[in-house]
């Protein structure tokens, strides 16, 4: 094959024109301003190499580049092989016998079926597999429909629910045929029960290409797991490929396929009102650090362009991601790709908003120090295109806890930490909470009034992914990650759950479940009825248990997998919940867009500053709409003979 110098931007495949304007090959540019030499090596469909091409240096751009006339627009795959001077005493990690896959290719093409090893990865301990990018330049495009329109939900109106895409249908239980399980089309076949509970809004786990047997790569403590989760991408703009339903000998066709199903599972959430939010890894890549090395793509590229480093030390990378690595997301090329990564998934998927995965990591400069201003997060927020999805922060890093001081820009929600943690310590007995929790019922104007934001931007959660499940909170006092193969040591200590009193199940003993399940209305109750916006966990509308598992990232069984038997046998417990989010959705006093003033509500209380009283109530006022609400912590029994007289209608009473 032949190469010729093309064009340096755009970064990335894009299709060659001749002088006539019409097409007569693919161009290839990749970003590496420290590389000495970037080979393009070409493949077809089964994974066979047919040809390496040295690229052409610009080096005003710091890119590589070069068009390969004739070579056909689709069915062809890629990677690229990059050498530099210096070894690892430098900032550099290259390997020049390694092939890369390029930071812009729009789709990855890596083993066929989730957790499945095959031929076309070449697994090598320790060093791992091979994902190679691929492209499709002449794709028909996708139809939405002519009277198709997205949702644009307010703000104030969401009620979120978080959801694992492998985890939501991968169980026989769900009823799908066997290739649908675990994929977007199987989040698409269940719009009816999203539907039925109420919520408008899934904020899916990680749906970007990772390795989900990243921990196989050599024996390990954790090498039984399967990642299931998905925080550890490999690729910023290509979606899972395997968690398509699609597997055929032509692995470019299944990774395209696999983007289209994403964008069949966006249409058929938006054609019954719920919005698609996507929860992004930014902050880290799958690469690891020094110790245990997984050279993919950036680190091999150009490690001091992507990555956060100690200049002059070794370990060089900066870890506060607690993955083994930061991404310098405010870096030229850093910053470059992950404005292009959302504008694609915006433009491109229509999905409808981003959850920033420790979001403080993006506050960083490229040492690592934290910035007052980071220039990404101010781009975002300005950005023609961004500034108008939602846009929410997790707003912490092992260093920084930023939650109502991420610089928000009039714009940036945040998951509220201290909403959950309030809640949990009130709800379990902790003296003293009752005013915390007044304040986080009310919408947290204590962390979001000052910087002009509203009641919406506090993104109030009890219950995440990383964590206990609404029914372990109740049940367990302590984690129980034995199974993770860390000695119990990874996951949080943190936890303020309380067993009711007795730790894990409690067989026969129908004064400790019964206790649980007032305890789960309960935090229910306060979540659907604070001002702010709700967030829930999939699997708790039917109170899913891990056995005290709070960090259930690598399994990939029935201790994750959504049980839909479960929603028939714990019916019960499925209709009060779900009746709670339909009640929030319709009553105008909830998800209020400012904060509330003395007019709004009344609270029935005079002992605010008593430890012992575990005991809230409060009335809410809308001319002439009034709703009460009741929230008890461990005391339930508490009479309420003490609230002031007037007349309520209330909403529920637990």
């Amino acid at each position: 094959m032949q190469i010729i110098p093309g064009s340096v931007y755009p970064l990335g495949p894009s299709a060659y024109h001749s002088e006539d304007g019409s097409v007569a090959g693919v161009n290839f540019a990749v970003a590496s301003a420290h590389a000495k030499n970037v080979q393009l090596v070409l493949f077809d469909v089964q994974g066979e190499e047919l040809s390496t091409l040295n690229l052409f240096f610009n080096e005003e751009e710091g890119v590589w580049h070069g068009a390969v006339p004739n070579l056909p627009q689709k069915d062809i795959l890629y990677g690229v092989k990059v050498s530099g001077d210096g070894g690892w005493e430098t900032p550099f990690r290259w390997d020049s016998q390694r092939v890369l896959l390029d930071p812009w290719a729009p789709y990855v093409v890596g083993r066929s079926r989730f957790g499945m090893r095959d031929e076309f990865e070449r697994f090598v301990s320790p060093d791992g597999s091979r994902f190679l990018g691929t492209y499709c330049l002449e794709e028909d495009e996708f139809d939405w429909g002519d009277d198709y329109d997205r949702p644009n939900i307010p703000e104030n109106d969401l009620i979120i629910m978080e959801l694992a895409v492998r985890s939501f249908t991968a169980s026989p239980t769900s009823g799908l045929d066997e290739e649908k399980r675990g994929t977007f089309a199987g989040v698409a076949e269940k719009v009816d029960h999203l539907v039925d509970l109420g919520i408008n809004a899934v904020e899916l786990l990680p749906v970007f290409e990772y390795d989900e047997l990243e921990f196989q790569r050599h024996k390990n403590p954790r090498d039984h797991m399967t990642n299931i989760w998905g925080y550890s991408h490999l690729s910023f703009l290509a979606p899972m490929s395997r968690f398509g339903s699609q597997t055929s000998d032509n692995r470019a066709a299944d990774s395209i396929a696999a983007a289209r199903e994403f964008k069949e599972m966006v249409k058929t959430l938006h054609s019954r009102g719920i919005e698609v939010i996507v929860d992004v890894v930014y902050n880290h890549t799958a690469e690891s650090d020094d110790a245990d090395p997984y050279l993919l793509s950036w680190r091999g590229i150009d490690a001091l362009e992507y990555y956060q480093q100690i200049p002059g030390g070794h370990p060089a990378l900066v870890n506060l991601s607690g993955c083994g690595n930061t991404v310098n997301v405010n870096g030229r090329r850093g910053k470059e790709l992950v404005i292009e990564s959302l504008v694609r998934w915006v433009e491109e998927y229509h999905v409808d908003g981003f959850r920033f995965d420790l979001a403080s990591c993006l506050c960083r400069d490229s040492q690592g120090n934290a910035m007052d201003d980071p220039p990404l997060i101010r781009e975002i927020a300005k950005h023609p295109v961004l500034s108008k999805v939602k846009l929410i922060a997790e707003p912490w890093d092992l260093g920084m806890y930023q939650v109502g001081s991420f610089p928000a820009h009039g714009k940036w929600s945040e998951w509220n930490g201290k909403y959950r943690d309030d809640v949990r310590r009130f709800i379990k007995g902790d003296e003293g909470m009752k005013p915390a929790l007044a304040t986080r019922l009310s919408g947290s104007e204590d962390l979001y009034g000052s910087s002009g934001r509203k009641p919406y931007n506090s993104i109030n959660f009890v219950i995440a992914h990383d964590g206990f499940t609404l029914a372990d909170l109740v049940s367990y006092n302590d984690k129980h990650n034995d199974a993770n193969g860390e000695n119990n040591m990874d996951g949080t200590n943190d936890n303020f759950s309380w067993n009711c009193g007795v730790e894990g199940p409690a067989h026969n003993q129908p004064h400790i479940q019964d206790l649980r399940y007032k305890q789960m209305k309960n935090i229910h109750v306060a979540l659907m009825m604070s001002q702010g916006t709700p967030m829930i966990l999939s699997g708790d509308e039917y109170g899913q248990t891990r056995h005290g598992n709070n960090n259930w990232y690598g399994h990939d069984n029935e201790m994750t997998q959504f049980d839909w038997n479960q929603l028939k046998e714990n019916e019960g417990w499925y209709r009060f919940y779900k009746s709670l989010i339909h009640f929030r959705r319709t009553c105008p006093l909830l998800g209020k867009t400012d904060f509330l003033t003395g007019n709004c509500i009344t609270w029935h209380e005079d002992r605010w500053h008593d430890p012992d009283s575990k005991f809230l109530a409060f009335t809410l006022h809308d001319r002439d709409q009034e709703y009460g609400m009741v929230v008890a912590g461990a005391e339930l029994l508490t009479p309420i003979s003490h609230l002031q007289e007037t007349t309520w209608k209330v909403a529920m009473v637990v």
